[in-house]
């Protein structure tokens, strides 16, 4: 029988934990590498059989071929794109959330689920300086975050004009995440882009004069960066902020990699302003060390958002008169788990002050790293890290020889960079956000720089 508890399942569940306790003992695991198609449709031959493969076999073939071939994120050197740390304690929890069969759309069906979770938003919440009545819920991605809370901004914006422009638009910088202008896409609204300054941070100045040209007012939010991906630019959030607030527009935040140095003491005034946005999106799945695949939205003013999003159904009814906290109700999805218990779990079992530790761990190494690269002459850092990514260019080198550094370290399973374009130039890009990542680790990538 498929359904329903068994010995095979019992010991097919031992060997699962047995598995993950392995991973752990042995950190760090292997890094990974990549695989082809047709090598991997070759070693891993037809998975998918009418009588099945059993649970023995079909585990041989994921721990033996196709778990290798897929990159472990936490892996203290893996460097490239935004890197995973997720502790033990939430991915313990995030089996029993599975296991739990929880649908975590609605307080009704949830309430002890969305209660944990809130706990966990309001924290973050605290974190941004926001009022007491904020909040929100965790979605998908840092995508599907930013979508929603535009989608909230416009209806905002055409509730309080009473009609629609000839065409709505939305302001950003080129630096923004590629999720703005997806996001730009999906609702069809026109991308007004806001050159940023010689340090690459969108500035008060620059936007001032888009939105003092925005005669029919079309531009009904603003999108500024907490922590832009490729280069971890804060922008002027106190100067975006003011200007918000006297043009009436609706500030989102994408704070999806940043925004988690909140919680490190030293670095709230390189926020100021987030406690004056609308919105906001931080990824816990990042830099708050909590499984895939985990995004804290949150609101000043839920219930905008909850009128842009509520859906009505005949049979939803009954929940939506009860006027109870319904994630549904604030993000673009309906169907959800409860992806931000494992986050609360491991809140809750280490607590918020070896956050803060994690956290300033990984900001001190970026920084004895960024020294590191000063002190190599074949080397120049492009410019001071404001939080954990570090760009910078092997003198001489061209865009090959970055891609043949990649490849070697990547091949030799020493660690995982990727290079990156720096107005135009091809540069070396390494991101810190593994409190296990030592200095010594990035002198072993620098090394092959030599």
């Amino acid at each position: 029988m498929m359904h329903g508890f068994n010995t095979e399942i019992e010991s097919l569940t031992r060997q699962v934990f047995e598995l993950i306790l392995d991973r752990w003992r042995e950190a760090p695991w292997p890094l990974g590498r990549f695989e082809t198609p047709e090598t991997l449709s070759q070693r891993a031959g037809q998975s998918i059989t009418a009588p099945g493969l059993g649970g023995s076999e079909a585990l041989r073939r994921w721990v033996e071929i196709l778990e290798p071939a897929s990159f472990s994120a936490d892996h203290q050197r893996y460097f490239a794109f935004i890197p995973h740390a997720p502790t033990e304690a939430s991915m313990i929890f995030d089996l029993l959330v599975s296991a739990s069969s929880i649908f975590g759309g609605t307080w009704f069906e949830a309430s002890g689920a969305v209660h944990a979770e809130n706990e966990a938003l309001r924290w973050i919440a605290e974190l941004a300086g926001f009022p007491a009545e904020a909040g929100g819920t965790f979605v998908q991605g840092g995508s599907v975050g930013t979508l929603s809370a535009l989608h909230a901004a416009r209806d905002a914006a055409f509730r309080r004009r009473g009609d629609r422009p000839v065409r709505w638009r939305l302001a950003a910088s080129p630096e923004a995440h590629a999720s703005v202008a997806q996001a730009a896409r999906i609702l069809d609204v026109e991308l007004v882009q806001i050159p940023v300054d010689e340090g690459q941070q969108l500035s008060g100045a620059a936007l001032r004069c888009t939105l003092e040209a925005d005669a029919d007012k079309s531009i009904f939010a603003v999108v500024a960066s907490a922590g832009t991906t490729n280069l971890g630019i804060i922008d002027e959030l106190d100067a975006i902020a003011d200007l918000c607030q006297q043009h009436g527009r609706w500030l989102h935040v994408d704070g999806a990699y940043g925004l988690a140095a909140l919680a490190a003491p030293g670095e709230r005034d390189s926020f100021s302003g987030i406690e004056r946005a609308d919105s906001f999106i931080v990824d816990p799945h990042k830099w708050f060390f909590a499984p895939y695949d985990c995004c804290a939205l949150i609101y000043r003013d839920p219930i905008s958002a909850r009128m842009a999003h509520n859906m009505s159904a005949a049979y939803m009814d009954p929940i939506h008169v009860r006027e109870e906290w319904n994630p549904l109700d604030f993000g673009i999805h309906q169907s959800r788990r409860a992806r931000g218990l494992p986050f609360w779990f491991s809140l809750a079992v280490n607590g918020t002050d070896a956050y803060a530790r994690a956290i300033e761990t990984t900001l001190t190494v970026a920084r004895q790293a960024a020294e590191e690269i000063k002190s190599r002459i074949e080397l120049q850092l492009i410019m001071e890290p404001e939080l954990t990514v570090l760009v910078f260019r092997r003198i001489g080198w061209s865009e090959s020889d970055y891609d043949s550094w990649s490849a070697r370290l990547l091949a030799s399973g020493a660690a995982f960079v990727m290079p990156t374009v720096f107005q135009g130039e091809p540069v070396a890009r390494i991101v810190v956000l593994n409190p296990l990542t030592t200095i010594q680790d990035i002198r072993c990538v620098l090394d092959e720089m030599r």
